[in-house]
């Protein structure tokens, strides 16, 4: 399933919100998404303003079911490299 198809037909993003370390409220959209040893991950970044922030991005794991989506970050260090370096790649 790709989670932004509709919302890039129409214009807009696919948007998640995290717990920062410090405790707020985090919106992000989804950039990017992509597909590594069978597993799906998303590449976001910070939304503040009504507008996609242009300065860093994350990967975090997602799992899909049925209409909706969850993101978890990659805590593994290993895992993480591994997934960036794949990601530059494509």
């Amino acid at each position: 399933m790709d989670i932004q198809k509709d919302a890039y037909e129409s214009g807009e993003y696919v948007t998640f919100h995290i717990t920062a370390r410090d405790g707020r409220d985090v919106e992000m959209a989804v950039v990017d998404e992509f597909d590594i040893e069978n597993r799906h991950y998303v590449v976001s970044s910070v939304v503040e303003n009504d507008e996609i922030q242009t300065e860093g991005q994350y990967i975090y794991q997602c799992h899909i079911k049925d209409d909706d989506f969850t993101v978890e970050p990659i805590l593994d260090p290993k895992e993480f490299e591994r997934v960036s370096r794949a990601y530059m790649k494509l």
